[in-house]
């Protein structure tokens, strides 16, 4: 038997999978474009089967095509948007650049879907354009999809992982609060500060990256849809773009309106740019973290070894007993995937030539492949890392004690001049710095008790 059905379009015949719901147009596109192997995501064909969805719907309430034809095309794209026909998603990202292929990848399956679950007495054959593509262009499903699914990501997916960690830090330095360390400038020790405040910064920067989201979300939720192929909305009824806003909405829980301007909202894809540009800065935020703790966790003889991350696997296949830090090591390098994403979207945002951007593809796999693994790691980060490591205290507690910077509070009791002879004496002779000061200055030892005391110094303020 056969393993191909032949397909006809408007450029003929073609010959398809016999049992693949796409047809001739998706076929074409399949063999035209062998380049990669990377298919769109479930997060945006999961936004791709709403839109459809609620196009039927919204369609049907407006009285623009009957409840007979628009009820078994929610019912199959409901299935799409249940990941049911994702292996039927089989063009390649790297597509024509309005993302036409696989707006009637779509519009194949969910027609021939359709066709199955509608009722005998139907006698209307539904169409992947007459009747699924209704009143749209894959000029504004394509943009309106990549909206909708990166602020379904966002909110649903990425926000949460980053208050997650957010919390971890907070937690775990509550937990740690009274551990001082030496803090660190160039690379060099510097004035003594709290594991707590140091996990503070941290949290306040993920608390940060949620603000930075949700404002460029505010932007992304205006939807292009109801513009249809150039954003005047031909062939498409006037209520439909505002409709389709408030159905999906209402679906979400997300508040999504349309667009003030079509035309902007289809020749360009600012705001899928700045929503990754906030992307970047949230990674450029983690590489950071990633990178402190690793600093800190070295060692174990040799390297800083204030903290202790949790041991998770052998580290090396010649080493015995080594262990590396492979959470961090994990995040850095999704980090470092963001940031190129990012670059690969900000040349894409640049390539729209007057009514149409032309790598919309790009952009949609690129900005949800950031949220997706950004979310990922800051999770990962939280539950196998920040809340499972540990204090080295005694090491800590050395260290801070032979710090020569301690010598800093007492600027004000002995001035600038003398403190640095004593810090340079002490740093010589591997001592105390207190050691050092009682020899080189009339300071009582409660003087220099209160003046030194580290934990004081976290506090700021005078040592008096």
């Amino acid at each position: 038997m056969s393993e191909f059905r032949t397909e006809k379009d408007s450029m003929g015949e073609v010959k398809v999978p016999k049992d693949a719901y796409y047809g001739a147009q998706t076929q074409r596109a399949v063999d035209n474009f062998p380049v990669s192997g990377i298919m769109f995501s479930r997060a945006f064909i999961e936004a791709l089967g709403m839109v459809k969805k609620h196009a039927a719907k919204v369609n049907n309430e407006l009285g623009m095509l009957d409840e007979e034809i628009t009820g078994p095309i929610q019912e199959a794209s409901q299935e799409v948007i249940d990941g049911k026909f994702d292996d039927d998603f089989a063009i390649d990202i790297f597509q024509t650049g309005s993302g036409t292929s696989t707006n009637m990848n779509a519009n194949e399956i969910i027609s021939k879907r359709a066709n199955e679950l509608k009722d005998d007495s139907t006698e209307v054959e539904i169409h992947p354009n007459d009747h699924v593509n209704y009143g749209q262009s894959s000029n504004d499903v394509i943009p309106t999809t990549i909206r909708l699914a990166s602020a379904l990501a966002v909110s649903n997916h990425l926000i949460p992982s980053l208050e997650h960690l957010s919390k971890a830090f907070k937690e775990k330095g509550k937990e740690l609060s009274e551990v001082v360390k030496t803090g660190r400038t160039h690379l060099m020790d510097a004035m003594p500060v709290t594991i707590q405040q140091e996990f503070s910064g941290y949290a306040r920067q993920l608390e940060l990256g949620v603000d930075r989201l949700k404002s460029a979300l505010d932007r992304v939720k205006e939807l292009p849809q109801g513009g249809t192929a150039v954003g005047t909305g031909l062939n498409t009824n006037p209520d439909f773009g505002a409709k389709m806003a408030e159905s999906l909405s209402e679906a979400t829980g997300i508040d999504f309106r349309e667009a003030e301007n079509h035309f902007e909202a289809q020749a360009t894809v600012d705001a899928p740019v700045e929503l990754s540009g906030q992307l970047k800065t949230i990674a450029v935020g983690l590489m950071k973290i990633g990178n402190d703790l690793r600093w800190m966790n070295s060692g174990p003889n040799s390297g800083i070894g204030e903290l202790q991350l949790k041991a998770l696997q052998p580290g090396s296949s010649i080493m015995p007993g080594k262990v590396n830090p492979v959470i961090e090591e994990s995040l850095t390098m999704v980090c470092a995937q963001v940031i190129g994403n990012d670059s690969a979207i900000t040349v894409a945002g640049q390539s729209g030539n007057f009514e149409l951007n032309v790598m919309l593809p790009v952009v949609a796999h690129n900005l949800l492949e950031s949220i997706d693994i950004l979310a990922n790691a800051a999770r990962n980060l939280a539950d196998r890392s920040v809340k499972l490591l540990s204090a080295n205290k005694e090491r800590i507690e050395d260290m801070v004690g032979r710090n020569p910077v301690l010598v800093t509070a007492l600027n004000p009791l002995i001035g600038y001049d003398q403190a640095a002879k004593i810090a340079k004496k002490a740093f010589k002779e591997n001592r105390p710095v207190k050691d050092v000061a009682r020899e080189m200055t009339d300071l009582s030892d409660e003087e220099l008790d209160k003046a030194l005391d580290p934990i004081k110094m976290t506090k700021g303020g005078f040592m008096e």
